[in-house]
């Protein structure tokens, strides 16, 4: 396997570790009923438990 291939598999395996991760966390948020704080363009806002998106789209840049 060559070294494109390697950073290819690593670059999936990392993409589909935070996926879960992102999962696991809007199932906790969603249960304890917790609001999701994040930061868009710079301003810091609170997304509600149950307007929390179960899924994630990757950005590519």
């Amino acid at each position: 396997m060559g070294i494109k291939e390697q950073l290819k598999d690593l670059e999936d395996k990392i993409s589909k570790g935070l996926e879960d991760a992102y999962i696991k966390m809007v199932v906790l948020k969603k249960q304890k009923n917790s609001p999701l704080i994040v930061s868009r363009n710079g301003e810091i806002i609170e997304i509600k438990a149950e307007e929390i998106s179960p899924t994630t789209q990757k950005k590519r840049s």
